[in-house]
């Protein structure tokens, strides 16, 4: 005769409540909220929110304080949400799809291919600032991914999650191997480049944000509408056929707001490091795995760490500021090793 094992209610894990969900969703909103208004106050001079508010709801104003905060840091605190939202979106997208939990978004070969795009904007056509090279970093993301979904799909099998792993590390490693032999070759580029690659919001005024900001709307709206076949794909492919979920459409769907959200964030200031690999992980503690909750706190949580270590790093290099990117290496990497530790995760 079979027996049964009863299992201990505590041992279960239950997923989190709706309740539970829509705060977390509230409080990332207003610690977004909070991160902004921390962005337009606080730099290498410390702006009072009274000023803050006169320069914003006062357009004629023209004290100095109101064109610090109009000219400079609006527009750097607008691309920072953009950015951030962008690649915390995209890596939860990725670790989904991939069903890898050290899944990033520069895996699919969007940061390699937009590091070589910009190398030879700067070294063939002498192009040098942040507004000029945008579209030519935009282009080579989306080259890049075209050629990892080429070669991840050419076998019998087609585009499955190892296939595009591994032709995501082999085309990254070749593209930026060809990236460092033009900047050993050429010390001009060598300058210019290493102000895009470290990853910053510094020196990216308006236009730079009016230029990504249609390709992260189209990938947010791609990410929202990808989250359901998210869910029935994590259930397994088999499951997810039989449920009526086309399988090759989830995927294309994905791929491309990936492409979007991540090339485009990249096009503008450079290669980010942590946000898309940590965030994921910070929110599925909260929300669990379902992806019509976790892709927007993913969002949310993704603006506000961005935003946050933009201000650390003014910061703590006053007068001047140590680049976003540095810091979210710093930050992000003793998180990242503390999550990977504990011993008891939330399942992809």
């Amino acid at each position: 005769m079979a027996t049964t094992v009863d299992v201990p209610a505590r041992d279960v894990a239950r997923p989190p409540t709706p309740p539970r969900r829509l705060g977390t969703l509230v409080l990332l909103l207003a610690l977004v909220v909070a991160a902004a208004l921390a962005s337009i106050a606080i730099g290498s001079r410390s702006i009072g929110l009274p000023e803050v508010w006169g320069a914003l709801l006062d357009p004629p104003l023209d004290t100095d304080e109101a064109v610090i905060v109009r000219e400079l840091r609006l527009p750097r605190t607008a691309l920072g949400l953009m950015v951030g939202a962008a690649l915390g979106l995209a890596g939860g997208l990725m670790q989904g799809h991939t069903r890898n939990p050290l899944g990033d978004p520069g895996l699919l070969g969007v940061t390699a291919g937009a590091s070589l795009a910009v190398v030879l904007a700067i070294s063939v056509l002498g192009i040098s600032t942040p507004a000029g090279y945008v579209w030519f970093a935009f282009a080579g993301a989306l080259a890049g991914t075209v050629l990892v979904y080429g070669i991840g799909s050419a076998g019998p099998g087609g585009a499955t999650p190892v296939t595009l792993a591994l032709a995501g590390a082999a085309l990254s490693a070749l593209l930026y191997a060809l990236v460092r032999a033009i900047l050993v070759s050429d010390e001009q580029t060598l300058d210019s480049f290493r102000f895009w690659v470290v990853g910053s919001l510094a020196g990216r005024d308006a236009s730079v944000a009016w230029q990504v900001a249609p390709f992260l709307a189209l990938g947010l709206v791609l990410a929202l509408v990808n989250a359901p076949a998210l869910n029935l794909l994590g259930l397994g492919e088999d499951v997810a056929r039989g449920l009526g979920q086309r399988i090759w459409l989830a995927r294309a769907v994905g791929l491309a707001a990936i492409t979007l959200l991540c090339g485009a964030a990249t096009a503008a200031c450079g290669p980010i490091a942590f946000v898309g690999l940590v965030v994921p992980h910070a929110v599925r503690a909260l929300t669990g795995p379902d992806h019509r909750w976790l892709l927007p706190c993913s969002a949310l949580a993704g603006a506000a760490l961005l935003l946050v270590a933009d201000v650390i790093g003014r910061v703590v290099a006053h007068p001047g500021e140590l680049q976003v990117g540095i810091v979210l290496a710093l930050v992000g990497a003793p998180f990242f090793v503390a999550l990977v530790r504990r011993r008891k995760t939330v399942a992809l």
